[in-house]
């Protein structure tokens, strides 16, 4: 019981040292970029003269050196303040506040849709080895995995949207709609939510497959499954009761690495779909060179990466109690 405690309190206490690298790098990359935000305010006014920038840039504390901005900047984060969006005109916090449900109802959904079946078609081309219906799926899970995301998105607009018209084009709401009640509401997000939810599924579902289909396989040829095999239980007890609990490590960490690097995949759906989320709000501030709010939101992206790394840690401990008694 100590030795998992001693555990679990180590990798608690690396999450501040790895954040704080993380938020340096990112600051350092950002201000070697060329350009402001001042530049590009600049250029979609028409021009500016070069004392009205110098001055802007003085009012934003642009003007001073880098490592003072950082400084600035940890200060403002020990206060838990993400610093002000100029480009949007409020503060960094309220803006990702305000896109952070749609965002999260986005992954939520995208990854228990690919955990759920790519764990189920895993195990079904296991069981079913060097058959027709493996080589189906192996097949179906290599496309997804190679197929970019942009490329489904679009073709499943093309296809549900355009062609059948099934499901919106994009956004997250039906503009100008009249909802009776909560139920129609939920009703509308839901069909705008199912196609970028399995565009961004897709790839993870694949991955899904792959690992779940070899580490069954492995798990097959141990002691345990004969001698669960030899006490007269049915195939499908023996993987589920037995199989699948001893494959699970592998599949626990996938799932910890892709909710951690969600982000990076719903910046792309988000964009294709007109999703009004993060991913969305990531890139237009790229564009904007709107620094603070890209720092915050790749601040909220790299403690989220760090936290599911200790949960993925904490279920190793839970899945296989040796791990909590060795040393850090």
């Amino acid at each position: 019981m100590q030795g998992r405690i001693g555990y679990i309190g180590w990798r608690l206490f690396q999450i501040l040292p790895t954040t704080f690298t993380i938020v340096l790098l990112a600051f350092v990359l950002m201000k070697l970029a060329p350009g402001d935000v001042i530049d590009v305010v600049a250029g979609e006014s028409g021009g500016a003269t070069p004392e009205y920038m110098a001055e802007m840039r003085e009012l934003y504390g642009l003007n001073i050196p880098i490592w003072q901005q950082f400084v600035h900047y940890i200060v403002s984060l020990a206060h838990f303040d993400l610093g002000y969006s100029f480009r949007e005109n409020m503060p960094v916090s309220d803006l990702i506040l305000s896109r952070l449900p749609a965002t999260i109802t986005l992954s939520l959904t995208a990854i228990l849709f690919a955990l759920v079946v790519g764990v189920l078609l895993g195990i079904i081309a296991a069981r079913y080895r060097g058959s027709l219906l493996d080589g189906l799926i192996s097949v179906f899970s290599t496309i997804g995995f190679a197929t970019p995301l942009f490329w489904i998105g679009l073709l499943l607009i093309v296809l549900f949207s355009i062609n059948l018209r099934w499901f919106p084009v994009s956004g997250i709401t039906t503009v100008g709609a009249d909802y009776a009640n909560q139920a129609y509401y939920l009703l509308d997000v839901s069909r705008h939510l199912i196609l970028p939810a399995l565009s961004l599924s897709l790839f993870f579902l694949s991955m899904y497959v792959r690992i779940t289909r070899s580490s069954m396989l492995e798990a097959y040829g141990q002691d345990f499954v004969r001698t669960a095999r030899a006490k007269g239980l049915s195939e499908w007890r023996v993987i589920f009761g037995h199989i699948l609990r001893n494959a699970a490590l592998p599949i626990v960490t996938i799932t910890g690495l892709e909710i951690g690097g969600l982000l990076s995949g719903s910046v792309v759906v988000e964009t294709v779909f007109g999703w009004p989320g993060i991913g969305r709000l990531a890139y237009d501030a790229v564009f904007s060179r709107d620094l603070n709010l890209l720092l915050g939101i790749f601040l909220i992206s790299s403690f989220l990466v760090v936290l599911m790394n200790l949960v993925v840690d904490l279920l190793y401990v839970a899945l296989d109690p040796r791990i909590g008694r060795r040393r850090p």
